[in-house]
């Protein structure tokens, strides 16, 4: 086999982040009343809150802000656009929102049954840029931590994906070389081109099916395409 080893992104690729955030962002909605606030529709304060959290993202990514700056602002920035100018609010939906999040269980279809299969053939392991107080929860609760021989969290390594130290850091620690490894992800910017960059093969997971066309070493729309692909 040309590979040894296989390098997954967590979030929207393993862990079903759309869905599991989805299902929190419901239950603030109803838990904290917000409609008595002015906040009519809950889709609009999805919506709203998913636009700020992914702007407030990439600021992160690029070092424009720290892990704090996000928290703080993103349900803060949110409320402010319904007109609700209320920090204690905010912070109560904020520390609610970092503890059920993690523990919500959905994976992408088909994931579970992947990472088993591919167990048997490969050194499986994560690269991650979420936070890793929670990341270890969710790999945890939703039963696929066992899968992974390493776990790299971009706060332990002081960079982000797709900053080519992350993933001279991975190949260090888990032994092996660029060539002999794949970097497995749903995030063009993040997983395609940072794994490039140091010359790593990459699968692009491109479940909506937001490009027409790739440059990546391989794009899939289900997981269960890797089996095609590496078995």
């Amino acid at each position: 086999m040309k590979y040894k080893d296989i390098f997954f992104d967590l979030d929207n690729t393993l862990w079903d982040f759309d869905y599991n955030s989805k299902i929190v962002l419901n239950c603030i909605y109803e838990k904290f009343d917000l409609k008595k606030y002015g906040v009519i529709s809950k889709k609009k304060f999805i919506d709203v809150y998913k636009n700020i959290n992914a702007s407030l993202w990439y600021k992160y990514r690029e070092g424009l802000i720290t892990k704090d700056n996000l928290r703080q602002q993103r349900f803060l920035k949110t409320l402010i656009f319904f007109n609700v100018e209320d920090r204690n609010l905010s912070n109560n939906i904020g520390n609610f929102y970092i503890v059920n999040s993690p523990s919500q269980t959905k994976l992408m279809d088909g994931a579970k049954d992947v990472l088993f299969n591919l167990s048997l053939h490969y050194n499986l392991h994560i690269i991650t840029n979420g936070f890793k107080e929670v990341q270890y929860i969710k790999l945890k609760k939703s039963g696929i931590y066992g899968f992974f021989n390493k776990i790299i969290v971009s706060e332990d390594v002081g960079v982000l994906k797709p900053n080519k130290k992350i993933f001279q850091y991975a190949l260090k620690i888990c032994k092996t070389s660029a060539k002999e490894s794949l970097m497995i992800g749903d995030d063009f910017i993040s997983d395609v081109k940072g794994a490039k960059s140091l010359g790593i093969d990459q699968v692009f997971f491109d479940y909506k099916h937001t490009m027409k066309k790739s440059d990546s070493t391989f794009t899939i729309f289900h997981l269960k395409e890797l089996e095609n692909i590496l078995i």
